[in-house]
């Protein structure tokens, strides 16, 4: 398996900037690999990959620290 990209750039959903978002460190799980940047207008931009349920949680999360659970 690929390791996932560190960075990605996507466009602000607010300003339409684009916005670099950071892979997130997460435990040993492959489930989900989560994403996360601030525009510079300050909407926080979520992204992440995998299981679905997983990813619907922390994007739709406000939580700075999120983490998956089991």
């Amino acid at each position: 398996m690929t390791k996932p990209a560190r960075f990605l750039t996507f466009k602000c959903a607010k300003c339409a900037k684009p916005v670099k978002v950071t892979l997130q460190k997460v435990s040993a799980c492959s489930h989900i690999q989560p994403y996360q940047g601030i525009c510079e207008c300050g909407e926080i931009k979520r992204h992440a990959t995998g299981n679905p349920d997983a990813v619907k949680s922390f994007v739709e999360s406000n939580e700075l620290n999120w983490h998956h659970h089991h």
